[in-house]
């Protein structure tokens, strides 16, 4: 989880102010709108992290490192990984494996969106793939998910994680 939030945290930092409107993998999205949707993730993941409420995306703010820092702190506590959460009715193992499949695909999305290279994190991407693989249908039901991209059995396992959850690994701005 540290490594997959300090990278997408070092990519943001690193995406100029012209490149904010560029388009993403992910259809509802430029890149500033990918940026708030991530501000969003941080901040929710930090209050189920504490025991709080799911709390509803504000407007672009423009500092999700700061807010990842955060949520990283929250998520170091071991009571954070014990029990249900209260606001999601999810085990909190759950809900950190849904972070760290954020932070993993989405930092995807921005790196293809701004032409950075991305390299990701084999064990982030294992665990993303192996959560994901359980959990794709109820993903789906609750829209985090898209419908499958074909991608060959032997694909790297990225690209497979990809797939999965209905990106296209080949996608070209």
């Amino acid at each position: 989880m540290r490594r997959a939030t300090e990278q997408t945290a070092d990519l943001v930092r690193a995406v100029g102010q012209e490149r904010l409107g560029d388009p993403t993998p992910c259809a509802e999205f430029d890149v500033r709108g990918l940026i708030n949707h991530l501000e969003w993730v941080a901040e929710l993941f930090e209050s189920l992290a504490e025991g709080g409420p799911r709390v509803e995306q504000g407007p672009y703010a423009g500092d999700f490192p700061e807010r990842a820092g955060r949520t990283l702190a929250a998520w170091e506590k071991p009571r954070a990984w014990e029990g249900t959460s209260p606001a999601m009715g999810m085990p909190m193992t759950t809900l950190a494996h849904m972070f760290l499949v954020d932070m993993v695909v989405h930092r995807w999305d921005l790196a293809r969106a701004v032409g950075e290279p991305y390299g990701p994190d084999a064990e982030a991407v294992a665990r993303a793939l192996g959560f994901t693989e359980r959990m794709v249908e109820m993903g789906r039901k609750r829209g985090a998910f898209g419908p499958p991209v074909a991608v060959p059995e032997d694909a790297p396992p990225f690209d497979r994680l990809l797939g999965v959850i209905g990106r296209d690994p080949g996608w070209k701005p």
